[in-house]
């Protein structure tokens, strides 16, 4: 996006560097890295970060208003509802497609939001791999609001252990060392001590869970909630065993389950913003649009891009069996604006929140880049091209 910082990348690109970018990821971590990185990370205009900043506080206002839990009420399924207090989303990622204002310059459209946690200390090993194998120009950096690494490690430490030993505290999901993000989890442990353990691994006596760790049977006071309903639930029939996380019990969440249906696809809707799309539940459509052919439709609690039918036709919608779990949203013109050596690709930005404990309000710290060729951008497309993947972003500063 800025001509002569992309043209300097890309002649000074080379596999070897590229190979030791894979190399320093995966550390000791040999196999562990489950998804294509990109060959390069994205270098962000001031004008487009403004941009992103200006919507992304709009959008937390809107989540941080009295009336919003009353708003996103109906969003979680009543046999997926989890007790307990809910307390802060922790942890905020807000995606944006890169598109074109009328003058052509870089705008951000929001794709969607999730009340979830994503890769957070491997974005920050990321960037870190990307400035040992290459010169990051001065004055760009891929945190925000002051932070650097030292300060974000201790954020996220002090936000997923709360006040409990590492011992007591559990990244829970499904076959965690199967997962895409299983390095994300392992560069977790080494900093926070948090083991991943899968969701069969967790029991219940009485009100409290517990797990067994090197051998002993160790209570859990507090769980990093890696898990997805729907990824779970289409992996039970493998389980021998899982724990009923629906039932109440005397342990803390980060984020709380709750928080995944609350902010998700389903708050598309009640936003307003010139990079905020037009977006509908499905069943509040009674009249099609004569340009369906500018519209996508998107199940709400769907992951990683499954289930969205970019090309919609009536008989899609006709085919639909519950509206209610599904948006129609205006189609975005993602602009082919990465310039790379074997063709132009297109980019997503995710703007990631945390909630500082004892803050007031989420802050934006750090940030995630997919780069596509093609119509779906996510880790589980693209799998056959080349500069296309997972990144991040080093933003223009000041």
């Amino acid at each position: 996006m800025i001509p002569s910082i992309r043209s300097a990348f890309n002649a000074g690109f080379s596999l070897a560097r590229y190979k030791q970018l894979l190399a320093l990821l995966e550390g000791p971590h040999r196999g562990a890295l489950g998804f294509r990185v990109a060959e390069t990370p994205v270098f962000v205009p001031r004008l487009l970060t403004e941009r992103l900043i200006e919507v992304c506080e709009g959008i937390v206002d809107k989540l941080m208003a009295p009336d919003f839990s009353v708003l996103s009420e109906r969003a979680i399924p009543p046999r997926l509802r989890v007790p307990g207090h809910e307390g802060h989303c922790e942890v905020l990622c807000l995606d944006f497609a890169v598109c074109l204002d009328d003058l052509g310059r870089p705008m951000p459209q929001l794709i969607e939001l999730q009340g979830f946690p994503t890769v957070l200390f491997y974005q920050a090993a990321l960037a870190r791999a990307y400035r040992q194998c290459y010169e990051i120009p001065a004055g760009f950096d891929n945190y925000f609001n002051g932070y650097d690494d030292e300060r974000y490690a201790r954020l996220l430490k002090r936000m997923l252990l709360g006040n409990h030993a590492p011992e007591n505290v559990v990244l829970l999901e499904v076959n965690p060392h199967a997962q895409k993000t299983r390095l994300d989890f392992y560069l977790t442990e080494a900093a926070t001590g948090i083991r991943p353990i899968c969701i069969s691994e967790l029991f219940r006596e009485g009100n409290t869970f517990h797990y067994f760790r090197n051998g002993q049977q160790i209570p859990v006071k507090r769980i990093y909630n890696r898990l997805i309903a729907e990824d779970f639930e289409s992996q039970r029939d493998r389980l021998s065993r899982f724990a009923d996380i629906t039932a109440a019990a005397a342990v803390e969440w980060v984020p709380h389950p709750n928080w995944f249906y609350r902010i998700s696809k389903s708050t598309l809707p009640i936003l307003s913003s010139p990079y905020v799309p037009e977006t509908h539940f499905l069943n509040e459509v009674h009249t099609l649009p004569a340009d369906l052919e500018h519209y996508v439709l998107k199940p709400l609690y769907s992951f990683a891009g499954q289930g969205v039918i970019v090309d919609v036709r009536a008989a899609d919608i006709a085919a639909i069996a519950d509206p209610t779990q599904w948006v129609l949203q205006r189609k975005v013109n993602y602009a082919p604006i990465i310039e790379t050596p074997t063709g132009m690709a297109t980019c997503e930005l995710r703007m990631i929140y945390c909630w500082e404990p004892g803050a007031e309000r989420p802050i934006l710290v750090n940030n995630l880049v997919r780069l596509s060729k093609s119509k779906l951008i996510g880790v589980r497309y693209n799998t056959d091209l080349d500069w296309v993947g997972a990144g991040i972003g080093f933003f223009e500063q000041g």
